[in-house]
This record gives C-alpha cells, sequence and structure tokens, in this order.
C-alpha cells in the first residue's frame, strides 16, 4: 500500500463502536400492518410484583460481515428472565411463533406486551395469546420504553457478546447466542434482583 496501514475488519468495527460512528444503511421496517388489529397498552402505571405477570418480547437485527440475523426474544419483565428465543435470517413471522409457542410451554403470563410491528399485530400472534387467556399489550408508536426490559436485554446481548465476538457466520452467532443466554439466565447477577440471576427469581416466583 503507498499509504496507510493494513488493518483487519474487525477492528475497524472495534474503533467505530468506540467512536460512537455506524454505517447509514435501510433498517429492517418492522412497522404495523395498516389492515392489522392494534390492542392499547396496558401497563401504564401498573406495578410488575411477581413472575408471569408481564411478559414481553421484541425483534432486533444483529450484524454478519455479509448482512444481518433477526432475533427476537421473550422476557419475563419481573425476573428478567429469557423465556424462549429464535435467530432468523428473515422477517417471516413464523420464527416469532415458533419462539411463542415454547415460550407458552413452559408458562402463561397474564399480559403480553409487544411494539406494533408486523410479527406482532398478525392474527396468528395475537389470536395464540387469546386462545391461551393472555391479555395483548402493545406500545404506543415511537414509545420505545413501553418495552424498556427487552432493550436493556438487547444492550446486553450486543454489548457483552456479539460485538465482543465478532461472529462470522449464521451458525456460529447461533451457538454463541445460546451460550450467552445461559450465562445471562443462571449465571449473570442483577443488582435490580439483588444480585441474583434471573433463573434463580423466576424459579422461586412460580
Amino acid at each position: 500500500m503507498s499509504q496507510g496501514e493494513a488493518v483487519n475488519r474487525k477492528r475497524v468495527q472495534r474503533l467505530l463502536r468506540l467512536m460512537g460512528l455506524e454505517a447509514i444503511y435501510p433498517k429492517p421496517k418492522l412497522s404495523a400492518n395498516r389492515n392489522h388489529k392494534v390492542y392499547p397498552y396496558l401497563l401504564r402505571d401498573v406495578a410488575v410484583e411477581r413472575v408471569d405477570q408481564v411478559w414481553s418480547a421484541d425483534i432486533t437485527y444483529l450484524p454478519l460481515p455479509v448482512g444481518f440475523m433477526y432475533l427476537a426474544a421473550t422476557i419475563d419483565w419481573y425476573s428478567r428472565y429469557v423465556v424462549a428465543w429464535r435467530l432468523s435470517n428473515t422477517l417471516d413471522g413464523s420464527f416469532c411463533q415458533e419462539m411463542l409457542e415454547e415460550a407458552l410451554g413452559r408458562g402463561k403470563p397474564e399480559v403480553f406486551n409487544t411494539d406494533q410491528g408486523v410479527q406482532f399485530t398478525a392474527a396468528a400472534w395475537t389470536g395464540r395469546l387469546q386462545r391461551a387467556g393472555v391479555s395483548v399489550s402493545m406500545d404506543g408508536r415511537g414509545r420505545c420504553l413501553d418495552n424498556v426490559f427487552v432493550e436493556r436485554l438487547w444492550r446486553s446481548v450486543k454489548y457483552e457478546d456479539v460485538y465482543l465476538r465478532g461472529y462470522e457466520k449464521a451458525a456460529e452467532l447461533e451457538r454463541g447466542l445460546r451460550a450467552y443466554f445461559r450465562f445471562y439466565n443462571t449465571e449473570r447477577l442483577h443488582q435490580s434482583l439483588e444480585y441474583k440471576t434471573p433463573e434463580v427469581v423466576y424459579r422461586r416466583g412460580r
């Protein structure tokens, strides 16, 4: 090279993160389908005092060297326990449905909160919750803090695992996430839980 120094992609990624910079590119469009029913937000001023009182789900995208993957997770608000999760290379709602079936196979919340993304406003999602006797709650548009516990989970997943490890392939990412969620549920202590793990709080609460 006539100028500068050779540098690998991971180093550039790390330096960009340290400087708070990111590439500008089209983000996944998760807005609600106008033909889908949007449910009211049921949790304003509600005190969450027990496990399985409120669950919520969300989708985020995780970068790979070529493209990105979509990660969905269901979390119990009281214990911060990740009840179920799924990884997909498309936004087809089937991976969210698979996650929901796994979650409901392990328990049932009183209220299930999501944003207004098409996967969560679809009749397949809301109908399954209603058949299970679960109240459907949805964030107000543009109000990410209505689902703050999942947003905090994404921050932990990305900054404690994904960004540090720089996964190259989807299979490698999935293996890494499986290990991270196991660590998150069973080993990672939370100050808000009086330095207990989500699994301990969740199991004791049931």
